[in-house]
């Protein structure tokens, strides 16, 4: 008889961040599901406080700095210094639960990815009822339409918040990360929190792309089990699963997405970024004239604002940020036009609108201005503009924004910061310039605020509502004057 040939079982380093023992418990669940798993797997906790664990697990007691939020960083020296050991290396917060599932999913799509591409995973999270969230989604956080791509029998897309609290690296991604020289560097942040930043530096400054399989979706998604985002954070999974088919959509139709504007600043932790998932903004509800027929929103994003106003009976047509994130609302009834500012003024040439929305827009455009003038002349006779934007001089913005630009504060350049220092007179000053005359300026301040808030609100207000008309007597003054020129 022929001599059985056995096949290696994988060596896998999994190397768990847990400061202090609140989280024991997850801690332990993880541990043993890897021992449960068919493969050869060393653990290793890294921890700041020395503690009992399990038998057979390596603990590493020790930060890397003074910071206490700089104990993920902690992995980096242990994978580096058994990079030849093993064939897979994990890294995980205590309370991330990679399943056998996961693995083999990551390890069978790895062999369709380009050298620059790794499958990564989506955050969950559970609610009593087992109804799924998914955490991740939130803020200026979104699919990328432009990434959808086939890679053998996977559909993948890139999401831009790379933090799932976990990654996976085969030992060829961490040579390369390693030979990157970004990979075994000091503990540090920008774009995202230490925390964060840690589980992200493969993606963000070692040359790889984070692209989740979006047609395995249910083999990468990784249950966060302290479910500790629940109601506050993220999207629910029929949500998720819209933008999905819209991506898939995407894909199947050969079509390049693409985002209508840039909505990403360039400051620490994305200060003043686009949020794709914006509440009604009652402030903003409350402007809009009983009489008003047809809205145009600048900008849509999932769209909570022109689904209510939908619901009021009112007309909404929207250029949305982007077909995938507001795939919702144009299956709720918001017609949207596709194409840029100039393509979609075009299809839009004769109508009129009573309203036209720019929700927090206008300060990441290059020229507010020209897209003020743009949309200027389809407005019915007695339209108004809503504008909102962040108010810069509102106390908080000012003490994050001293620490949001890496050295001199100069909000003044736009092509450094990827944002305009929004304020009351730069407002007026775009509306003048573009042909419109303001006639209500407003400092939003949340629900419940104190009378110091009401009363000093350039300084509590976090934003700036303007409502603004078309100067038609400055244009009856002068023939040749062109909002759009």
């Amino acid at each position: 008889m022929p001599e059985a040939i056995f096949e290696p079982r994988l060596r896998i380093l999994a190397v768990l961040a847990s400061y202090g023992t609140a989280n024991d418990a997850y801690l332990l669940r993880l541990i043993r599901e890897y021992r449960s798993m068919p493969f050869d797997i060393d653990i290793v906790v890294t921890s700041n406080v020395d503690k009992q664990i399990a038998p057979g697990v390596e603990l590493i007691v020790g930060l890397p700095n003074s910071d206490p939020w700089s104990l993920p960083f902690q992995h980096k020296k242990v994978f580096v210094e058994r990079a030849h050991e093993y064939d897979l290396f994990i890294y995980s917060e205590d309370d991330m639960l990679i399943t056998e599932d996961n693995i083999n999913a990551f390890l069978d799509v790895s062999k369709s990815l380009h050298g620059n591409e790794i499958a990564g995973y989506l955050r969950v999270e559970y609610d009593p009822d087992h109804n799924v969230s998914y955490p991740d989604a939130h803020a200026h956080y979104h699919w990328d339409p432009s990434s959808v791509r086939t890679r053998g029998k996977y559909t993948l897309a890139h999401f831009t918040n790379e933090h799932a609290a976990c990654y996976v690296l085969t030992r060829e991604h961490l040579t390369r990360a390693i030979q990157s020289g970004q990979f075994l560097v000091e503990p540090h942040e920008w774009k995202y929190d230490l925390a964060c930043t840690a589980a992200t530096d493969p993606y963000t400054q070692c040359g790889f792309k984070k692209l989740i399989p979006i047609s395995h979706l249910h083999s990468f998604i990784v249950w966060h089990l302290s479910n500790k985002y629940i109601g506050k954070l993220g999207i629910n999974g029929a949500t998720m699963q819209t933008q999905i088919s819209a991506l898939q959509r995407l894909n199947v139709s050969g079509c390049q997405g693409r985002t209508l504007f840039k909505t990403d600043t360039m400051l620490r932790r994305r200060m003043h970024s686009k949020d794709y998932y914006e509440p009604i903004n009652e402030w903003v509800a409350s402007l809009i004239p009983k009489q008003t027929r047809r809205v145009l929103s600048i900008g849509c994003g999932s769209g909570a604002t022109e689904i209510g106003l939908l619901q009021k009976g009112i007309e909404v047509v929207a250029l949305p940020l982007d077909t995938v994130i507001s795939a919702e609302a144009a299956a709720r009834g918001v017609q949207m036009v596709s194409g840029d500012f100039i393509e979609a003024k075009a299809k839009l040439d004769k109508e009129t609108f009573d309203c036209i929305l720019y929700l927090n827009v206008l300060h990441l455009l290059p020229d507010p201005i020209h897209i003020l003038s743009l949309f200027a002349d389809i407005t019915s006779e007695h339209a108004i503009t809503v504008i909102q934007v962040p108010n810069m001089t509102f106390y908080k913005n000012i003490r994050r924004g001293i620490r949001a630009i890496d050295s001199t504060w100069n909000w003044a350049a736009y092509s450094r910061t990827g944002v305009h220092p929004t304020r009351a007179r730069l407002i007026r000053s775009w509306c003048i310039s573009s042909g419109l005359r303001i006639t209500k300026m407003l400092y939003a301040y949340p629900k419940g605020a104190n009378s110091a808030c009401r009363a000093l609100p350039v300084l509590f207000a976090p934003e700036l509502i303007a409502v603004a008309q078309q100067d038609r007597r400055k244009r009856r003054l002068d023939p040749t004057f062109s909002a759009a020129g």
